[in-house]
């Protein structure tokens, strides 16, 4: 029975270098994890964070939920949005999604 109890144990001469081997391709993962998906995405964060700043009256916006129109009106929270001619929502900040790209042209659907 001893003679199973030894060849179960660890192998002579394999000793705490072993163990930080096997977290190289682990740590690997992270570096390439953090470069494609962590830091873009931060930098993204970033940016839409500096445009709320920078919201100004008149400025083209489209909301999450996919509303166009102009700011009219602003608060430190709210902002107030005219969609159609005198017709106004009131929106929280964080509720603009982008401004809106009035230099590119519409997206054609192909037919069938």
């Amino acid at each position: 029975m001893t003679g199973i109890a030894y060849a179960a144990g660890p192998a002579a001469g394999t000793g705490g270098g072993a163990g930080i081997a096997s977290f190289i391709p682990l740590i690997l993962i992270f570096v390439v994890f953090y470069f494609l998906l962590i830091r873009p995405q931060q930098k993204q964060a970033k940016q839409h964070q500096q445009f709320l700043s920078d919201l100004k009256n008149g400025n083209k916006v489209v909301t999450k939920g996919g509303i166009h129109g102009t700011i009219t009106g602003m608060t430190d929270s709210v902002i107030t949005v005219e969609i159609a001619d005198n017709v106004r929502i009131k929106l929280s900040r964080s509720a603009i999604a982008g401004p809106v790209d009035s230099d590119k042209p519409p997206v054609k659907k192909a037919a069938g």
